[in-house]
C-alpha cells in the first residue's frame, strides 16, 4: 500500500515515487520538454504522469543538483497501468489472473478505489514502464542537445540516458515499510525462514526469488554438513570414502535442484508471474548502428549488422577469454612453485612459523584470485558492450557466459590439477579450505562492511548538515534531504554477481567436499552470514531497485541449476565418445602395413608350399619302401629250410 503522505519539503500534492536526475548542465528547453511529454495525455503521445522539480531545501547549497524530479501518478492512472503492463493478482475464486480495470472488483483484496490493491514496489514498476514506453514522435534531437539525436518510436528516457542527459532513476524508500521488513527481517536474529512475501511485495520478485533460493541452499547442503562432519573426524584415507561421498553428492545435487524447480515454480505463481507474459523488449540504451527499419516493428531504429557482431565476438572476444585463462594458468604455476619453496622450507627446519608458511601462499593465491576475477568482470562488460547487443538478453546471456567460464575455470583449476595430476590429497585439502575461507572473508567485507562504511560517512555528514540548520526530531531527514541522500547511495547492481558467489560455493561443495566434506559447513556458515549481510545492505546502503517480475532466477535458472549434473554428464559423455573414438581409430588403423602384411603372407604361402613338397617326399619315399618289402620276404624264404622237414628226416636223425 502506499502511504497517502505529501511531500511538505518540495510542495508537492501527490505521493512521490520515482526520482529523476537530469545533469547539472542540462539546458532549461530540455527539461521543459520532457517534463511537458511525462505530464502529456496517453492520446498525445505522453506518459500521463504526475512530475514537480525537488526544491533545494533550508539553505540549500548552490553545489547541489538542483535537476532532481519527483514523479507520481493519479490512483486511475496506475490501474490502467497494471493493465497494460499484465499484472496478474488474485481473483476472488483464489486463482492469478490478469489484472483488467473492467474486473478490478472481481479481484480479491479490491476496496474502494483500489488505493491498497497495488503494492509500492508494483507502483513503481508502472511508472518505470510508463516512463520507458515514452516514445519520440517527429523530434529530430533532444531540444538544445543536438548531439543527443532522436528517432520516432524509440525510447526517450533510453536515450537520455545512453547520452548522459539523464543521470539516474531510481524508486524512493518507503520508510515505515522499510523499517518493518528490516525488524522482521535482519534485525531480530532468529532461527526462521525469511519473509519472502514481504520481501517480493517491498522489492519485487526477482529479489525475493534470490533470497528464496540462497535460504533453500542453505537448507539443502546441511544434510551434506551433518554427514560430513563424522567424515572429516574419522581420517580414513582410502578411496572408498571418496567413492561413497561422491555418489552421495550426484545423488544430493540431482534432488535439490529438482525440487528448487518445483519450489520456486510454486512461488511463481503465488506471485502472479508463472503465466505472466513476457513484453517485447527495447533495444538496450548503449545500442547502436546505422539507421534503418525494424522488419518486426516497422520503426525507423538504430540497426547493426549480427555478422559484424559474431566477428568481434569471434575474432577477438573469444581470443581475450583464451587469453586470460592462459594467464589464469600462468599465475596458478606460481603458486605452484610457491607452495613447493614453502614445502621445502618447512621440511628444512620444522617449527610453528614454518608450519604458518605453509598456508601462504593459498591466502596469496586465493587473494589474487578475487582480484583477478573483479578486474576481469570489468573487461568482461566492456568487451560485451563493445560487440554491441541489441537486446538487454543478449547481453546478459553473454556477460554472464564469459563471467562464469573464467569464474570456474580461475577458482577450480589449481584444485582440479592437484587432484588429478598431483594426486596429493592433503594439498588438496588444504587448498580448498583456504581457498573457501579466504574468499568468503573477503566478500564479506567488500560487499557488505565496505559499503556500509561508507554508506555511514555519507548519512552522518547529511545529519550533520541538517543539523547545522535547525533541530531534527527523532534525526528523520525531511523530503528534500532524504531524495538526495538516496541519491548518492550506491546503485544495486542487480543479484548477478550474488548468483556467481553461490555458483562457485555449489561447485566447492559438489565437486571436492567428497575429499573435504567440511566444505559443506563452511559454505552453511557463509550463507548464514550472507542472508543477514545481503538483507542489511539491501536496506541500509544500496539504493532501492525497481521490481522486475520473474518467473525464475533469470539466465542463471539455464546455467546455475543443472550446471553441475550437466558437468557430470558432459563429462561421463565426452570420455564414452573419446572411448568410443579411441576403439574406431584401433578398428580403421592397422597395426601392420599393407605391403609388410603382403610380405609376411608370402612368406607363409612359401613355407606352406614348402613343408608341402617335402611332406609329398616322405610320402613317396614311405611308398616305395612299402612296395620293397614283399619281395624281401620272397628271397628270404627260398634261403632258410622249413624247420619241420629238418627235424623229420632220416638224414638227421642219422646226425
Amino acid at each position: 500500500m502506499v502511504p497517502a503522505v505529501s511531500a511538505d519539503c518540495s510542495s508537492t500534492s501527490f505521493t512521490p515515487l520515482v526520482v529523476l536526475e537530469l545533469a547539472s548542465d542540462t539546458k532549461q528547453e530540455a527539461i521543459v520538454w520532457l517534463l511537458s511529454r511525462i505530464r502529456d495525455p496517453q492520446q498525445n503521445g505522453g506518459a500521463e504522469l504526475l512530475v514537480e522539480q525537488l526544491g533545494l531545501g533550508d539553505g540549500g547549497s548552490e553545489k547541489e543538483n538542483p535537476n532532481l524530479f519527483l514523479v507520481g501518478a493519479k490512483w486511475q492512472r496506475l490501474l490502467s497501468g497494471a493493465e497494460e503492463v499484465g499484472l496478474f493478482k488474485e481473483f476472488s475464486d483464489g486463482s492469478m489472473r490478469g489484472f483488467t480495470c473492467a474486473n478490478k472488483h472481481n479481484f480479491k483484496h479490491f476496496k474502494g478505489d483500489g488505493d491498497s490493491f497495488l503494492s509500492m514496489a508494483e507502483c513503481q514498476y508502472i511508472i518505470k514502464h510508463e516512463l520507458d514506453t515514452l516514445r519520440a514522435k517527429d523530434e529530430t534531437h533532444v531540444p538544445g542537445h543536438p548531439q543527443a539525436k532522436l528517432y520516432p518510436g524509440k525510447s526517450i528516457i533510453r536515450r537520455l540516458l545512453s547520452k548522459g542527459v539523464l543521470i539516474q532513476v531510481f524508486p524512493l524508500h518507503e520508510k515505515e515499510e522499510l523499517k518493518r521488513l528490516s525488524y522482521s527481517w535482519y534485525q531480530k536474529v532468529k532461527l526462521s525462514f525469511q519473509p519472502l512475501d514481504d520481501i517480493r511485495r517491498y522489492y519485487g520478485e526477482g529479489q525475493a526469488l534470490y533470497f528464496g533460493f540462497l535460504e533453500y541452499f542453505t537448507f539443502a547442503l546441511v544434510p551434506m554438513a551433518l554427514i560430513g562432519v563424522p567424515y572429516y573426524l574419522f581420517d580414513w584415507e582410502n578411496y572408498d570414502k571418496y567413492v561413497v561421498f561422491a555418489v552421495f553428492n550426484l545423488v544430493w545435487c540431482t534432488v535439490i535442484l529438482e525440487l528448487w524447480k518445483r519450489f520456486s515454480t510454486s512461488l511463481a505463481y503465488s506471485w502472479g508471474t508463472l503465466s505472466r507474459k513476457k513484453a517485447f523488449e527495447e533495444p538496450r540504451p548503449g545500442f547502436h548502428g546505422v539507421l534503418g527499419f525494424n522488419p518486426v516493428t516497422g520503426r525507423e531504429e538504430p540497426l547493426d549488422s549480427n555478422t559484424k557482431r559474431q566477428l568481434r565476438v569471434y575474432l577477438v572476444s573469444l581470443p581475450f577469454v583464451l587469453l586470460c585463462l592462459y594467464l589464469s594458468l600462468y599465475v596458478m604455476m606460481i603458486y605452484f612453485l610457491m607452495e613447493g619453496w614453502a614445502l621445502s622450507v618447512h621440511d628444512e627446519e620444522p617449527t610453528f612459523w614454518t608450519g604458518v608458511l605453509l598456508f601462504i601462499p593459498s591466502i596469496i593465491y586465493a587473494v589474487v584470485i578475487e582480484i583477478m576475477n573483479l578486474v576481469y568482470r570489468y573487461a568482461a562488460e566492456f568487451l560485451t558492450g563493445w560487440e554491441n547487443h541489441r537486446l538487454e538478453s543478449s547481453y546478459q546471456n553473454q556477460l554472464v557466459l564469459k563471467v562464469l567460464v573464467f569464474n570456474f575455470f580461475n577458482c577450480f583449476a589449481s584444485l582440479f590439477y592437484i587432484a588429478f595430476a598431483m594426486q596429493d590429497m592433503a594439498l588438496l585439502r588444504q587448498s580448498l579450505a583456504t581457498l573457501l575461507i579466504t574468499s568468503q572473508i573477503l566478500n564479506q567485507v567488500m560487499e557488505a562492511f565496505l559499503p556500509y562504511w561508507l554508506q555511514r560517512r555519507r548519512n552522518k555528514k547529511m545529519m550533520r548538515k541538517v543539523q547545522k540548520r535547525k533541530a531534527v526530531a527523532e534525526a528523520e531527514l525531511p523530503l528534500a534531504e532524504q531524495v538526495r541522500l538516496e541519491a548518492d547511495m550506491s546503485t544495486y547492481l542487480g543479484t548477478f554477481d550474488d548468483y556467481l558467489e553461490l555458483f562457485l560455493l555449489f561447485g566447492y561443495v559438489s565437486l571436492f567436499s567428497c575429499v573435504y566434506p567440511l566444505a559443506a559447513v563452511l559454505v552453511v556458515l557463509n550463507n548464514i552470514t550472507e542472508v543477514y549481510s545481503d538483507a542489511f545492505k539491501m536496506c541500509r546502503v544500496f539504493k532501492r531497485p525497481f521490481s522486475e517480475p520473474a518467473a525464475n532466477i533469470g539466465v542463471w535458472q539455464a546455467y546455475f541449476p543443472e550446471s553441475e549434473t550437466q558437468l557430470i554428464l558432459w563429462t561421463v559423455a565426452i570420455e564414452h565418445g573419446l572411448l568410443a573414438f579411441k576403439f574406431i581409430l584401433s578398428f580403421i588403423i592397422p597395426d601392420v602395413p599393407k605391403h609388410i602384411q603382403i610380405k609376411l603372407s608370402r612368406l607363409e604361402f612359401e613355407s606352406l608350399e614348402a613343408l608341402k613338397k617335402k611332406k609329398m617326399l616322405e610320402a613317396s619315399e614311405l611308398t616305395k619302401g612299402i612296395h620293397r618289402l614283399p619281395l624281401v620276404s620272397n628271397d628270404l624264404a627260398k634261403l632258410l629250410p622249413v624247420r619241420g622237414q629238418r627235424r623229420g628226416s632220416p638224414e638227421e636223425k642219422r646226425w
